[in-house]
Parts: structure tokens; sequence; C-alpha cells
């Protein structure tokens, strides 16, 4: 239980690197780098603004959590670097530069097909929907293969998969079996084996055990970490939950009504969130250790996407900080106060009044 349940515990299991919020970026490789990326829903007259002017950079090696409560835009910003949005329905702006050379949100549908599943690979939450219940696991691991590299031998396909399948964990008979077989934990072993089939440069997770115990979602993100370590693979972890992140991540990005708030290492950000919005996800977050503390509900509902939010703080409604400035002044994103990240709030940059 305790594995995912008390984020302070968790920063113990981060690798050493991720626990000094000083470590230089330069020279590390960018994977992605998005700048300015907006996504917009358009019905009949009405436009959802469900992401706004996000810009973020995630370096190899990195493993990026995005935070944020229920309609915040964590799987609409995910959705939109795959190419998954219908386009009749959504406008994209902004950059998404890939690998150094490729704009995500410029690429044909050929050139997305090329990329997905070989360089950029993504597991959704529930594991099931996305594999045929008639089919065994290993026809679906070879229709997946042979459809990126036609004429490769089954005996091939057979020695890749099952060395993935224990990688998570997996026994080799569940090669054989078919999806209604397996639990719901190796369910998602699964899909995870699967994403990593051409070793992809970056892997998104999006909300990829929440529907599990905490048991098994424990030992499916300690998994996580040592495939990690042993593929040196670069992963965004799309989550409402902070241990999650906590357990998992050396990086996190904090999302609301579409804006991200603030950025940084999970090591600072866990222990001294600077945002009002970051402070109070973590107050309604228990532990199973340390002084008990009562859980604090953030008051109020997300704004309304499709109004006008670039005149104030998007959080201003809901912050207990707020000041003047806020309801009348767009905070940015500058460096926080530990100089290790960025936040976009007032109380760092002037002050609320």
């Amino acid at each position: 239980m305790q594995q995912t349940t008390n984020n302070q515990d968790k920063l113990q299991d981060l690798k050493p690197e991720a626990l000094d919020p000083q470590v230089s970026e330069a020279g590390r490789e960018e994977v992605l780098r998005i700048k300015d990326m907006n996504v917009t829903y358009v019905n009949r007259n009405k436009k959802v603004k469900a992401v706004r002017h996000a810009s973020l950079t995630i370096y190899k090696g990195d493993s990026m959590g995005l935070i944020g409560e229920s309609g915040s835009g964590k799987s609409t910003l995910a959705m939109a670097l795959l190419g998954l949005l219908p386009k009749k329905s959504t406008l994209i702006d902004g950059e998404a530069i890939f690998m150094g050379d490729k704009n995500l949100l410029t690429l044909s549908n050929k050139e997305l097909n090329q990329l997905r599943w070989t360089e950029i690979a993504v597991v959704f939450q529930k594991a099931m929907n996305s594999l045929s219940p008639v089919h065994r696991i290993s026809t679906i691991f070879e229709d997946i293969y042979l459809a990126h590299k036609p004429g490769t031998s089954k005996q091939d396909i057979r020695k890749i998969s099952l060395a993935l399948l224990d990688l998570v964990n997996l026994p080799e008979r569940v090669y054989t079996l078919y999806p209604h077989e397996l639990s719901g934990g190796m369910l998602q072993r699964v899909a995870i084996a699967m994403s990593l089939l051409f070793s992809p440069q970056l892997l998104i997770f999006d909300e990829a055990t929440t529907a599990l115990d905490v048991v098994t979602q424990g030992q499916i993100l300690k998994e996580i970490q040592n495939m990690e370590e042993k593929l040196s693979t670069t992963r965004i972890m799309i989550t409402h939950d902070m241990s999650v992140v906590a357990a998992s991540c050396n990086k996190m990005a904090v999302l609301y009504a579409g804006e991200i708030l603030e950025f940084g290492y999970v090591s600072q950000l866990m222990k001294t969130p600077y945002h009002p919005y970051t402070q109070a996800l973590l107050a309604s977050f228990p532990a199973l250790h340390g002084e008990k503390k009562q859980l604090e509900s953030i008051p109020g509902f997300l704004p309304d996407l499709s109004s006008d939010l670039s005149a104030r703080c998007v959080f201003a409604p809901r912050c207990k900080n707020a000041g003047p400035r806020c309801h009348k002044e767009k905070p940015y994103l500058k460096p926080s106060p530990c100089g290790c990240g960025e936040v976009a709030c007032f109380m760092y940059d002037g002050g609320v009044e």
C-alpha cells in the first residue's frame, strides 16, 4: 500500500540525478520541445480552448509527469501530439519539435503513421479496449510488428516479444493466452510490452495505472522504472494522482484549465510547491506516515474554457491568495524562487496587489 500512497517516501526512490534540482540540461539531447501550443475544440459557433500557450522541453531520459485534476487538458495535449484528435473539430497551432527536426503538429497522416509506435508509443488507461478479445496475445504482437516491418519471421517476433514480456515481469505462458484470461494488471503490462516493440524514443502513459488497485499500481510503476533504467527511455506520465508522479517521475508540469502553472523537479515541488494550485493539490493528498492533517478540497470549479481567460490568472477565482492584480492581469511562467523550475504566479513577480 505504501508504495503508492506517501509522496514524501517516494522521494527516496528517485534516481540520484533527479534529486539534484541544479542538474544542468546543457548538452542533453532534446526529445520533445513544445512551444506556445494551443488546442481548441470547435463545436458549431462555440470554441473551447482546452490547451493554451503550453511550453515545455523534455530531454532524453526524462520521466515527465503531467499532473492536474480532470478537465485540465492533460490528455488533450497528448492526443494532439499524437495526431489523434478529429481535424474537422479541432484547431491546433504552435510547435512540438520531436527529435530536433520534426514538428508533430504539421506532419501529414502518413508521416505520423510512420512515427507512431516506432518512435512514439502510447499506453492508455484501459488496455482491454486496445486488445482484440478474439485473438491471442501472440497474434496481436505479430500483427503489430508485421504492420511496421513486413516479412519478419514469427520466430523473430516471438523472441522479441518474450523478452519484452519478461522485462515487465510476465511469464512466457502469457504469450499464448487470450486477453480475457489475464488480470487488469497483467493486461497493462502486456500493453507496456507492446509499446516497446520498436524501442520508441518517447513513451506516453495516459492514466495507464489509474484503474488498478494500489498494490498492482505500485508493482507496475516499479517495473516501469526498471524498464527505463535498462532501455534509457523517455516518458510522459499523464495522471491526476500525485503519488504516481512522486513514485515514477523526475520532473512534473502542473496543468490547470489548459495552462501550465508550474514546472520543475519532483523532488523540489513535492517538498516546496510554489503555485497555490500545486499547494492545494498536495493538501488534498493523504499520507500514511507523519503528522495527520485534515485533507483540504479545492473550492469552486474549473472555469468555462469557452470564455475569455486572457485577462486574468486562470486560477484566481479559486485561489485563497489572489489579489486585485490576479483578476485583471495574466501571469506567465518565470523562474521560481529556488531557481530550479518555473511558476506562473504574481506572489513571486511583484505581488498580487
